[in-house]
């Protein structure tokens, strides 16, 4: 079972292993000091709506904030999932420290966004379409209480929630507030957030890119784009795996199938800069594993060999960080390997091999999110110059 690798060179160093992890997460203890702060908008476009009224789109809210004691030349962004907002990143729902102020706090300047059309950014039915809604039982099965359903046969591992995970607990409920409508075109979703993640770039320069969940695919399409600007990327279960959504199928001689095809580019739904060029996704040949790589792994979809290169990603210093006990636990490692693949290398941690047990999706909002933002940092320091 893939546990920490790094892509496709040998196999990581002992010390990224041993971390002290008890230590770190203290070490930002005490105010935080900033010289600067405030908010902007990223991108976005004036369109006229069918009553002929002119409206502005597109553009996506940015929250930033600069520390007194800056240590770290380059920005991180921290770039929410689907259904969440940049709140992800701000605090957690029992009221502990988030991901932003340790990242301040360990000196780097710190980009949290709200993706266009969510939250902050503003929605636009006429110019987005129709939305998805989240729902109790959706949050609670996938993120916050993923035993109970038994969905996956990673699912009973999970302890990390500060809760019982389901309606009328306050932790929870804290939690369902903060989740929100969102596009129902996924594919329009991932281009407007790469327009503006561009646009964000090119406003500040170059930057790390931490991503979560869906905004993932953004993260390989903004080093495509901008890849003198893209310094390093977090990865923090990056929605996939390659080509096919995984569809879980608890209680089936398997558990789980290929959905819908989602990202036809492997990685991305939209198009990537390959050698030799790809005209069309189709000409990536996309073909599925015979056979796993493990017991309760999925079959990956992968480039035959020779593989196409990803010419604009080599070199970005890339962490691919996946939890013990989340749905994506089954197949994050397919996004590694189609990476590794393409000529990208990339270094791919699952939390469990590093001492951090127990931790979901959500793992930013869990009881141990601070060991975990002490190894993000960690890393970060290490990798990216």
């Amino acid at each position: 079972m893939i546990l920490i690798q790094r892509f496709p060179r040998a196999a990581m160093l002992i010390a990224l292993i041993s971390i002290a992890l008890a230590g770190c997460a203290s070490s930002t203890s005490g105010k935080l000091s900033l010289a600067e702060q405030g908010y902007f908008f990223a991108g976005g476009k004036y369109v006229t709506t069918k009553a002929g009224l002119q409206i502005r789109a597109n553009q996506m809210y940015v929250q930033y904030q600069i520390p007194a004691d800056r240590r770290h030349p380059y920005p991180v962004i921290m770039w929410h999932g689907g259904g969440q907002t940049g709140t992800n990143f701000l605090g957690t729902p029992d009221g502990r420290e988030g991901w932003a102020d340790y990242f301040l706090k360990e000196g780097y300047a710190v980009y949290v966004v709200d993706q266009p059309g969510r939250a902050r950014s503003g929605y636009f039915t006429e110019i987005y379409g129709r939305t998805r809604q989240p729902n109790t039982k959706a949050m609670s099965d996938r993120f916050t209480a993923p035993a109970r359903a038994n969905q996956y046969p990673q699912a009973r591992l999970h302890t990390q929630w500060p809760g019982s995970g389901v309606a009328g607990d306050p932790t929870f409920d804290q939690f369902f507030s903060s989740q929100v409508e969102d596009m129902a075109d996924v594919g329009i979703m991932e281009q407007l957030n790469r327009e503006a993640g561009a646009a964000l770039l090119d406003k500040i320069g170059p930057a790390i890119v931490l991503t979560h969940s869906q905004s993932g695919p953004f993260g390989w399409a903004l080093a495509n784009d901008r890849p003198k600007l893209v310094k390093g990327i977090i990865a923090i279960e990056p929605s996939g795996g390659p080509l096919h959504d995984v569809v879980m199928t608890p209680g089936a001689e398997s558990f789980y199938k290929d959905g819908a095809v989602a990202r036809a580019w492997g990685v991305t739904r939209g198009p990537l800069t390959f050698q030799p060029a790809a005209a069309t996704a189709k000409d990536l040949n996309l073909a599925r594993q015979p056979t796993a790589d493990a017991p309760n792994l999925i079959h990956c979809w992968l480039q035959p060999e020779p593989a196409r290169q990803l010419p604009n990603l080599k070199g970005v210093p890339i962490l691919i960080v996946v939890s013990e006990a989340s749905y994506h636990a089954p197949y994050d490692h397919c996004t590694s390997k189609f990476l590794s693949q393409a000529g990208v290398v990339n270094t791919f941690v699952r939390l469990d091999a590093i001492g951090l047990r127990g931790n979901g999706h959500m793992m930013m909002l869990e009881k141990n999110n601070l060991d975990i933002a002490a190894f993000l940092t960690k890393w970060t320091r290490d990798n990216i110059r």
